[in-house]
């Protein structure tokens, strides 16, 4: 017999501040959201989780009256009369414009908001949303900042637009525990002033920490809803998996020192780097053996992504040099062999924004086997199957465009693409981050494996210190592993 779903209904008591009901969204022959009814609480956090694909940022942007392009929307009724809605994406670039001082956006943001009556200013906002003083920070590039401060910076940008509602998409991704605390602390603090906030998070112990109310889904539909007692007693199946799941991953790291060892399969040996005139990397040393996973821990800002970008021939170190088997390595891709440039891969931490968004991500996957190892279309495609099917992602969804897959199907698909190319060094950037705790136990099983089985080489940025724990041999800490490293405002 197949079971009701329940209709997503406020407490007792409770206002509205958002009804909608009989929300689908589709595209192609694939349905996102089916025919879901759901009432936000006027007030406090309303936590929505589920498993990568469920259909969260979908409906999240339902109730705004938006959808991505290429999907159709319906719905038999939408009530947010009222409601000022603030958006913050799970990937920054999206929403951050590249040739664009920090400042200069802010600012108009800033001017727009006061014109239409509402008393924001630029500096409260960078505070709200947890940065230090600093009058270099607005004159910077969103590049020039980590994956963490950018996000916190779109948390800015959506401030200055003075919602009453904020929907917030994986916020505490990419943030190390310190700025993690932070941006908890200041949905909280949001919360206690009336502000309706709908948090679409993957992070559990978030939840736990600021929810009041919780909506789970899977497969497109509510399965469970209530207060918070239903993370600790779940009615539903699909519930008790995502509990369960977190739980196997949510331990502590307590590695804590740089490893440097000569013979290695990649090496960075004295090693500095920098943007302009601001050094990042000064003098660092790394090493990782074959079957190895070495993890880079740190603050947002204190060198990880500088480290994965120079690996990778994306950032041209200023002194030192990489080695790969023993053998000198180019500092950008333009000048490596193509043997080197498919030998290490690397994987973004804003996935979305590393594909091609007019081509199909199955034609990406696939053209990267044919470029970076030279092999034919039917062999490439065969690898492309290959690795879809270790990431656990379907190919129909990999048939569709980039915009149409959500966050964590879009790690999973870069993690496919990296690895149809067979490398021998991967570099994974917070590449757990957007994915529920059963698509990120699979993620770190088959890292695990591929280190294990294969002889990858295996460097892991990230802030999760359960992921850190579950998969590194060894850990870099750059806090002390970077000699006179960056400020807060640099990689």
């Amino acid at each position: 017999m197949t079971e009701t779903m329940p209709v997503a209904r406020v407490e007792p008591g409770r206002r509205s501040a958002i009804r909608v009901r009989g929300v689908t969204a589709e595209t192609g022959d694939r349905i996102l959201v089916d025919s879901v009814d759901l009432d936000i609480p006027e007030g406090g956090v309303t936590a929505i989780v589920g498993s990568s694909g469920s259909g969260k940022t979908t409906l999240a942007l339902a109730l705004m009256g938006e959808a991505r392009a290429g999907v159709t929307l319906t719905m038999e009724q939408r009530q947010a009369e009222g409601v000022r809605f603030g958006y913050v994406p799970q990937q920054p670039s999206s929403v951050l414009d590249p040739a664009l001082r920090i400042g200069t956006v802010l600012r108009d943001v800033e001017r727009a908001a006061r014109r239409a009556g509402h008393q924001v200013s630029v500096t409260d906002a960078l505070r709200r949303a947890g940065f230090p003083t600093d009058p270099l920070l607005l004159r910077r590039y969103p590049h020039q900042l980590s994956g963490g401060q950018q996000q916190r910076l779109v948390i800015a940008q959506a401030l200055l637009t003075d919602p009453t509602c904020l929907i917030m998409d994986e916020p505490t991704t990419g943030q190390d525990p310190a700025n993690r605390a932070t941006v908890l602390g200041e949905i909280t603090r949001l919360a206690a002033e009336g502000l309706t906030i709908l948090l679409l998070t993957h992070d559990l112990n978030a939840v736990s920490q600021v929810a009041r109310h919780v909506v789970v889904m899977s497969g497109g539909s509510v399965v469970e809803t209530g207060d918070i007692g239903v993370l600790q007693a779940p009615a539903r199946g699909q519930t008790r998996a995502l509990i369960e799941a977190h739980s196997r991953t949510d331990r502590h790291s307590s590695a804590d020192r740089p490893v440097v060892r000569t013979g290695s399969r990649l090496v960075m040996d004295d090693v500095s780097a920098g943007y302009r005139r601001t050094p990042v990397l000064r003098n660092f040393c790394l090493s990782v053996d074959s079957g190895e996973c070495v993890a880079l821990v740190g603050p947002s800002g204190c060198g990880k992504t500088t480290v994965a970008r120079v690996l990778a021939g994306l950032h041209p170190p200023t002194a030192g040099r990489i080695l790969l088997d023993g053998r000198p390595v180019a500092g950008t891709t333009q000048r490596r062999s193509q043997q080197h440039a498919a030998a290490i891969a690397y994987v973004f931490q804003d996935a979305k924004s590393a594909f091609d968004p007019y081509r199909t991500v199955w034609d990406q996957i696939v053209r990267g086997a044919v470029r970076l190892c030279g092999a034919t279309e039917v062999a490439a495609a065969a690898a492309a199957h290959a690795a879809l099917e270790q990431v656990g992602l379907d190919e129909q969804i990999a048939r569709e465009r980039p915009s149409a897959l959500s966050g964590g199907e879009a790690q999973r698909a870069a993690l496919a693409r990296a690895l149809a190319a067979e490398p021998s060094v991967l570099i994974c950037d917070e590449v757990t981050t957007g994915l529920d705790p059963v698509a990120q136990r699979r993620v770190l099983d088959i890292l695990t494996s591929l280190t294990r089985s294969h002889d990858l080489s295996l460097l892991v940025i990230s802030h999760d210190a359960a992921v850190v724990d579950a998969i590194a041999d060894d850990v870099v800490d750059m806090t002390d592993a970077v000699r006179q490293g960056a400020s807060d405002g640099e990689r």
